[in-house]
Order: structure tokens, then C-alpha cells, then sequence
């Protein structure tokens, strides 16, 4: 089983060798590593250029150009992978540790599904062994959609027929893209999906969608479209979304 992972990138020196770095340093050896940088103005793709130097037996995919934002390039790397598996791991993230992969790929065989998820954590910006927020996540029913649940979807890895049939990102959506298409696939009896019960993505604390009032404001409108469009609930299913992540703080 091929796995595709895909990075995009957009002036993001200060995290992208440990990106990097928690890809590269995976156990299971068939591994695609599709990067797309959106022009950075930075160092971010010189520095991803000299990562994949230093590793000529990585197979290391860079491609840079302008883009319409991370849902778009993250479209365009979905176009380009060709592992039977794609997941992502974001630039301000990490694999969780060196098995990661491999761990999914036994999900995969040993339950015959067609997605696999599991927990996240939330990491400060300068540590990233300190936990500020933990994600743990439950095994799929189609009931929890409408209170609102989703898996991580750092954490989320789907064979490639799942997007060659469900289409891309919905660029319409400028923060929520990711929702709108867990709801799109989670909502239908298509497709089967395995709980790994394990930490599988570090996330650096402060990402677009909490950065500021406005941009929460946004997400909770998006949010919103995102489930009435799929028919999965109202108003209440985002309470209970939001609702749901206090407890994160606690774990």
C-alpha cells in the first residue's frame, strides 16, 4: 500500500524541517511526500529543497506556485498524489512518532475500510512536548453527525477512490472546507471508516481558524452552511460542536 502524504506550505520556515523531518523519520517505507508551497516569500522552499537533497532515497514531490489559499493547494496535491492512501500533515504540524504511518497502514488491512482517524493534540508553538489541548476521538456512528462530531482531520487518511469519487475541497468555504467534506463523506453508507485509538498528528496551537474573533465568527457561519448544505443538522449541531471541545482541555 502506497501512502500519499501531502504539506502545504506558505511561508512557513519556522516549522517545515519539523514537518519534515517527522515524515521522513516514519518506519513504513512506501511513502509519496507531496509538497505545495504557494510562492513563499521566505525561506520555506529553499529549505524544503535542501531537506529532500539530504534525503535522495525519500520519494519527495515540491511543486510551487500561486494558489487560491491551503484548501486550493491541498486540491492540487490530492491532483498530483498517486499513493493508493492520502492523508496531510500541515506545515505547523507533526506525525505523531515514527510508526505513525505504519500503524495506519495495519488499520487499513486489518479492517478493510476505506478511512482511518484517530486523536490530536494540540502543542504549543516553542514546545511541542507540551499539551495544551487533546483531541480524543470515538469510533464512527452516523448519529454523532448531527451532535456535531468529526474526526481530527489532520488525522484523517483516505484511500484515493474516496476523492476521485467525492471531488475536491469546496473552495467556496475559506475555513471550513475540511468540515464540509467530512460531512460530505461521513454522511453517506458508501464508505467505512476505522478508529485508530492512538495520537496520531501534533498540531502547534493557533492555527487560521481560532486566530482571531473574526475569523471564529467566520467559521461558525461556514460551519453552519457546511450543515445545512449536507443535511445534518442546524444551529444546535454547531453549539454541540463547539460545546464538545471544552473537555479537550481537561484530557
Amino acid at each position: 500500500m502506497k501512502i500519499s502524504i501531502i504539506t502545504a506550505t506558505y511561508n512557513s520556515v519556522a516549522t517545515i524541517v519539523s514537518c519534515m523531518e517527522s515524515v521522513l523519520q516514519q518506519t513504513y517505507p512506501n511513502i509519496e511526500y507531496v509538497i505545495i508551497d504557494g510562492q513563499s516569500t521566505d525561506n520555506t522552499l529553499e529549505m524544503a529543497q535542501h531537506i529532500k537533497s539530504k534525503s535522495p532515497q525519500a520519494n519527495i514531490v515540491i511543486q510551487s506556485e500561486a494558489d487560491k489559499g491551503i484548501y486550493d493547494a491541498l486540491n492540487k496535491g490530492i491532483a498530483l498524489a498517486t499513493g493508493d492512501v492520502i492523508g496531510f500533515v500541515h506545515s505547523d504540524d507533526m506525525l505523531a512518532n515514527p510508526n505513525t504511518i505504519q500503524n495506519i497502514v495495519n488499520t487499513f488491512n486489518s479492517q478493510n475500510v476505506d478511512g482511518v482517524y484517530g486523536d490530536l493534540q494540540y502543542v504549543t508553538q516553542t514546545n511541542t512536548d507540551k499539551v495544551i489541548r487533546h483531541w480524543q476521538s470515538q469510533n464512527f456512528k452516523s448519529s454523532l453527525l448531527k451532535k456535531g462530531w468529526m474526526p481530527a482531520h489532520p488525522t484523517l487518511f483516505l484511500k484515493r477512490d474516496v476523492y476521485a469519487k467525492q471531488g475536491d475541497f469546496n473552495l467556496k468555504y475559506k475555513i471550513a472546507a475540511d468540515y464540509d467534506f467530512i460531512l460530505r463523506i461521513f454522511k453517506t453508507r458508501d464508505y467505512t471508516f476505522g478508529y485508530l485509538p492512538e495520537v496520531i498528528t501534533k498540531m502547534r496551537a493557533g492555527g487560521a481558524s481560532n486566530r482571531s474573533l473574526k475569523n471564529i465568527i467566520i467559521k461558525s457561519k461556514e460551519d453552519y452552511k457546511a450543515v445545512t448544505s449536507n443535511k445534518v443538522g442546524g444551529w444546535y449541531t454547531i453549539v454541540f460542536k463547539n460545546l464538545s471541545k471544552v473537555n479537550q482541555f481537561f484530557k
